[in-house]
């Protein structure tokens, strides 16, 4: 993953109403929500849900798809996985450099 890309999503569920909109959209499962149940379960209105949605989908967290007259978003699972395995796939990874420069203190 490219850094850039991850700090972009990073920043993206930084603010609290899109991590609130994008945690919603991840328990919704691949089935995704309906724009308009996701404005009545955040509780925030149309206008503000769509800068926000914009956000999400910007920066490949989120997938929008018009069914009909309805739009259905989706958490995109696999940029949020990508994102989570960015993060966790070095933990500890310099840990014996730092054992070592431990050793060399003591």
């Amino acid at each position: 993953m490219i850094i850039e890309k991850a700090a972009s999503q990073l920043e993206a569920l930084g603010n609290v109403t899109r991590l609130r909109i994008y945690r919603a959209l991840v328990r919704a499962g691949e089935e995704g929500m309906p724009v308009g149940r996701l404005q009545e379960k955040i509780d925030i209105a149309a206008s503000t849900l769509s800068h926000h949605l914009k956000k999400l989908v910007d920066t490949g967290l989120v997938i929008q798809e018009r069914q009909a007259t309805t739009l259905i978003c989706t958490a995109n699972y696999g940029n949020m996985n990508t994102l989570i395995g960015y993060l966790v796939n070095e933990c500890c990874a310099d840990a014996k450099c730092v054992a070592k420069a431990d050793e060399v203190a003591a």
